[in-house]
């Protein structure tokens, strides 16, 4: 009898090995979702926000992968990861948002949202940055007896997270988070920023006014 073969270790990459091809505006927005997201789940270790990973949802099989631009995931711990296996982590995500264009109009609207529904997925929305081709710009689907039901806008035309307890908004600069519960706006990822380096230089600014004060006072008790 023949030695029976080892059994190889199935390879789920991590890339597909294309380059990213996307517009400014399509990244800028991706990575500003990214981090404001992220931030908005800071404090819970238990939620886990990742974008452009591949999710691999049938174990065995590394053909059956999805890569969402952004999702977030309930009940799994919060650490970096090279994919995101169904199998493994035990629950789907709750929600994805892809930033859409012309180029990727077909997978997003009908391959990646069927694959979604498939898994599971609560909450669907899609946001088109240019205008390429959905009108509006902002649309959002949610899972109802399996299947994905349009979500009704607000009459801002925002739409609402159940899943998140977020809004989805519209403005100038491209899609914005909303507090739902407060109405505050999530600061982007260059807003952040700039709150922490205003809030830093007027915190050095009082320290010197104090040492000022304090340095007048000296001279003062001195004489």
């Amino acid at each position: 009898m023949g030695a029976i073969p080892l059994r190889q270790d199935i390879i789920y990459p991590e890339s597909d090995g294309q380059p990213l091809g996307e517009t400014d505006v399509h990244i800028s927005e991706v990575l500003d979702l990214l981090e404001t997201l992220r931030d908005w789940y800071r404090d819970q270790s238990d939620v886990y926000v990742a974008g452009n990973l591949f999710l691999y949802y049938v174990e065995g099989n590394p053909r059956a992968v999805v890569c969402p631009d952004l999702f977030v995931a309930k009940g799994v711990p919060k650490y970096f990861r090279r994919t995101y296996k169904l199998w493994e982590e035990g629950t789907s995500p709750c929600m994805v948002i892809e930033v859409t264009s012309r180029d990727t109009h077909r997978e997003d609207t009908v391959g990646k949202r069927a694959c979604y529904e498939e898994l599971g997925i609560e909450e669907y929305f899609l946001h088109d940055p240019l205008g390429d081709y959905l009108d509006p710009p902002l649309r959002g689907f949610r899972l109802i007896q399996g299947r994905y039901v349009p979500i009704k806008p607000d009459p801002d035309g925002s739409l609402s997270s159940l899943t998140t307890g977020l809004r989805l908004r519209l403005d100038d600069a491209g899609l914005r988070l909303v507090d739902a519960a407060t109405g505050e706006f999530l600061l982007r990822g260059q807003e952040a920023r700039d709150q922490v380096r205003r809030e830093r230089a007027a915190r050095e600014a009082a320290e010197d006014e104090l040492a000022r004060l304090r340095r007048e006072l000296k001279r003062r008790t001195d004489r």
